[in-house]
């Protein structure tokens, strides 16, 4: 069994990586239903928190259904987060985590996220800050380094470790990567491999099948992985690999009424949570995920992301289920 604080997860949990613009609510409602072990919200800005801002402070909804989940702020100014995770705290989640991965540039350019890479001893400040602030667990999660020739992750887990985090997840790419390439999972093997090292790691990076998963698991002994762009339309992908670990069988893919039932109920609650109007312009940039591959779908696709009325919607749903019930996947 894993532990994260008090969190108990079972051994090897999948964990899904928080995202912005896709780990909401519904997304991660619907990753739960399908195996997600322990869930993060999309990243939250520390001073748009402070400030009160009202799409950070929508994206502290956590619901009990979820739990365990965590909530993940960024920043780079020390008694801004450390007030973040104060605010944080109020709404209970089961812990923090700092995000110091991510890579765009306009995150990067305020000494956040990914932009920490570049200075450890900035690092290690901002999460004691976060620490001492808060009750809760805190985690982390960052990258190999900047770039290829400033990998530090070595140093990073053991003086995050030293200042008090429960956890450390490593998305296996530098910056200077983002998200091309290959992510090279030997330099979170040798943190585990550390003597010193006593917290769960976790590896994330380029996970998108269960026969990957499986190697990966294998090769590298770490504690758990996270999986990101793999689940973003293929919630699925989590219990598939949790069957193919117990079984080495693939479970059968989702049926069309699967990705329909799918499609539908994230639909309807962005709806209910994001207020009828934006859920459903925001769920239009999952329709291609979900139906990827599925042959002469565009025409119903054009006209999922061009209906506003949700009733025709809803209808459009049915008249598509009709249309595909003797589809089968070539």
């Amino acid at each position: 069994m894993i532990k994260i604080g008090p969190i108990e997860l079972p051994d090897y949990p999948l964990l899904l990586a928080p995202m912005e613009d896709v780990s909401d609510p519904p997304f991660r409602r619907l990753c739960k239903m399908h195996g997600a072990d322990l869930m993060y919200s999309e990243f939250i800005s520390s001073e748009g928190l402070i400030r009160d801002a009202m799409k950070s402070k929508m994206k502290l909804d956590i619901f009990d259904y979820e739990r365990p989940v965590g909530i993940q702020i960024f920043g780079g100014d020390e008694e801004a987060m450390a007030l973040s995770a104060k605010i944080v705290e109020t709404v209970q989640p089961d812990l923090v985590d700092i995000n110091f991965g991510c890579p765009v540039k306009k995150v990067v350019c305020k000494g956040a996220g990914a932009g920490v890479l570049k200075d450890i001893d900035m690092m290690v400040r901002l999460t004691k800050a976060v620490v001492n602030s808060t009750h809760l667990p805190v985690t982390v999660k960052t990258r190999l380094g900047w770039d290829h020739n400033s990998i530090n992750i070595d140093e990073v887990a053991e003086r995050l470790q030293d200042v008090g985090i429960h956890a450390l997840t490593v998305h296996a790419r530098t910056r200077e990567q983002m998200y091309k390439g290959h992510s090279d999972w030997t330099h979170i093997e040798r943190i585990k491999n550390n003597q010193r090292i006593h917290i769960p790691i976790f590896g994330n990076g380029d996970i998108d099948s269960p026969q990957k998963a499986l190697e990966y698991r294998d090769k590298f002994g770490l504690d758990g992985m996270m999986i990101g762009r793999a689940a973003i339309g293929y919630p699925w992908i989590f219990n598939e690999i949790k069957h193919f670990f117990k079984t080495g069988e693939e479970l059968a893919p989702p049926t069309m009424k699967d990705r329909l039932d799918a499609a539908k109920n994230h639909l309807i609650w962005s709806m209910e949570w994001k207020g009828e109007r934006l859920g459903i312009v925001e769920m239009r940039r999952h329709y291609t995920n979900y139906f990827k591959g599925i042959h002469g779908f565009k025409p119903h696709r054009m006209k999922l992301v061009t209906t506003d009325d949700p009733i025709q919607l809803l209808q459009l749903f049915e008249e598509i289920e009709e249309t595909y019930q003797n589809y089968v996947a070539e």
